[in-house]
């Protein structure tokens, strides 16, 4: 089949190497015009962008796809369906309806559970045990479209949402070259999403990153871990900002061995080389944190440079 991909982050790179490597033809590839970044704010192309350069795949990079004139590169390409993976813009109607399949949609999460922008994050911060990816079909709503093919994936206690983000992606790329081997046959089955069980998963703000001490520990340890790699999970430490990279639950009987008051954002002991903090109920460990201006660092570090027991976090 000759095969359109829309694509711009990391998410989207296993899928296009799986194209890539794919007996399919792969014609063309949208993505997210350059943006600024880093300290400089030089443009910079998409990961999307640099992967099909690499091969030397037609590259197009439309701000908006609602004008004919902006869809005239795909148009062009006469693609048999449009893979689309964390492309980042809305499809109109037109574009739904121009390829011969349609437009198949690699989604990370188990629908009709954490639609939306953030499931990764959204997943791990609610506590669920097992996610995965979803092959669908896209319509006009938001990840509404019915399901080829789901393939679940567990979440592990230690899972970072870059941990996690990695296997779905990898994931992802092997789903979908199960249902574009299945569709000029007509062998690809379409399952409508169940109407119970929908969740919204929304973009993630930069504000939700701080953390506050008087919830569980488990809600702030999964906090730490949604938020990473962004925006971090973060804290003060007597106004300063400190951001947590890493941390573990601490059982209670290694946390109520130490004799100091465990008000919530108390740092009341030193453990195994990590920052024991108090929390609403429970204790939090930090192993890896960050003080303004500098890298990461194991909390053994700021162990060395700081008296931190008896102060608190918030």
């Amino acid at each position: 089949m000759h095969i359109a991909f829309a694509g711009t982050p990391e998410f989207a790179l296993p899928a296009f190497e799986a194209l890539i490597h794919s007996p399919h033809r792969l014609v063309g590839v949208l993505t997210q015009p350059d943006r600024p970044k880093g300290r400089g704010r030089q443009l910079a192309a998409s990961p999307v962008k640099l992967a099909a350069l690499e091969h030397g795949v037609p590259i197009s990079q439309p701000s908006s796809l609602k004008q004919e004139a902006d869809r005239a590169d795909l148009a062009g390409w006469r693609p048999d369906v449009l893979v689309v993976v964390a492309y980042g813009l809305i499809l109109p109607k037109a574009v739904l309806e121009l390829p011969r399949f349609g437009c198949v949609n690699i989604h990370a999460s188990l629908l009709p559970r954490w639609r939306g922008a953030a499931p990764i994050q959204r997943a791990i911060l609610a506590g669920d045990e097992h996610t995965g990816v979803s092959i669908m079909k896209m319509d006009a709503g938001l990840d509404t479209g019915p399901v080829y093919l789901e393939t679940g994936v567990p979440i592990e206690a230690e899972d970072t949402a870059g941990t996690l983000h990695d296997r779905l992606a990898r994931e992802g790329g092997l789903a979908l070259l199960q249902v574009l081997d299945q569709l000029p046959s007509g062998n690809a089955r379409l399952t409508p999403q169940r109407e119970d069980g929908v969740t919204y998963a929304a973009k993630v703000d930069k504000s939700e990153a701080l953390i506050d001490w008087n919830r569980a520990a488990v809600e702030i340890h999964r906090k730490v871990r949604a938020f990473n790699p962004w925006p971090i999970a973060e804290t003060r430490l007597e106004g300063e900002q400190l951001r947590i990279h890493g941390a573990r639950l601490e059982t209670a009987a290694e946390a109520h061995s130490h004799s100091i008051a465990h008000v919530p954002g108390m740092i009341v002991g030193i453990r195994d080389n990590s920052i024991l903090v108090a929390c609403g109920s429970g204790h939090l460990a930090l192993t890896e944190v960050q003080r303004p201006g500098r890298r990461p660092v194991a909390a053994r570090d700021l162990i060395n440079t700081v008296d931190l027991v008896g102060r608190r976090l918030g």
